[in-house]
């Protein structure tokens, strides 16, 4: 049971982000409810960026001189922002040009897995020596991995009008958390000494998806202080949990 306790809260993380999905059965106006969703779903993205993933990369490099601790830093950043731009030019242009929410979504979608592997690592390894601090750490990422369900099933939703698909994407990004326990328990020690460097790619993807897609797309659609307000929210929410947890 103690073996099998850290796997379980790693699918309950997971599991959490089928929470955001339910917001697909919210009714009201469609226009609101895109460039809310986006707007929010695009300051969640860059708060973790800045509050959560670069913090986190900058204490993994810790014992290098600080200009290579930078340069580290600097060049996987740049990685994570260029990954994006590869995704855009793979996915099948008229994906591309016809349906621009359906893209969001896949796109949120692909970072968001990318971020919850070492997130299931991480809960993983803190319940596995310290099930009380890990059970602290799985409420904490289940609270910031609702959000992420909204950033994901809202796109999709509103792309396809098909509930089970944007359901069935969110389902697949939340588990990719149990699987990063099961890297975790494999193959642990090369996993850490890749972390930092992984942590400052997601920041970088994170980055590019919030500022160079959700919110511009998001700000298309009138009434553009409420789609700040939203982006405003979604960082505030996502600093708040930061703090909090």
């Amino acid at each position: 049971m103690n073996e099998l306790l850290p796997f379980l809260l790693c699918i309950v993380a997971g599991l959490s982000t089928l929470i955001g999905s339910l917001f697909i059965f919210i009714k009201g106006n469609k226009d609101n409810i895109i460039k809310c969703a986006l707007a929010f779903a695009s300051g969640v993205m860059l708060s973790v960026s800045i509050f959560d993933l670069i913090p986190e990369s900058l204490t993994m490099f810790q014992g290098n001189s600080k200009n290579s601790i930078y340069l580290n830093i600097t060049l996987f950043i740049i990685i994570g922002l260029t990954i994006p731009l590869l995704i855009d030019k793979i996915l099948p242009k008229k994906l591309n040009h016809t349906n621009k929410l359906y893209k969001l979504g896949i796109f949120t979608m692909i970072a968001i897995i990318i971020h919850n592997i070492p997130e299931g690592i991480a809960t993983y390894i803190s319940s596995e020596t310290n099930i009380k601090l890990g059970i602290s750490i799985t409420i904490a990422i289940a609270m910031h991995n609702i959000p992420e369900g909204i950033s994901i099933a809202m796109p999709v939703y509103y792309a396809t009008n098909n509930k089970k698909k944007a359901i069935g994407l969110t389902f697949l990004s939340g588990m990719s958390e149990p699987l990063g326990a099961i890297l975790a328990c494999l193959f642990l020690k090369p996993i850490i000494n890749i972390m930092g460097g992984l942590f400052a790619i997601i920041a970088g993807i994170m980055t590019y998806i919030s500022i160079i897609e959700l919110l511009p797309e998001a700000l298309k659609y009138k009434e553009k202080k409420k789609t700040v307000l939203s982006f405003l929210i979604g960082i505030v929410f996502m600093y708040v949990n930061h703090v909090l947890s």
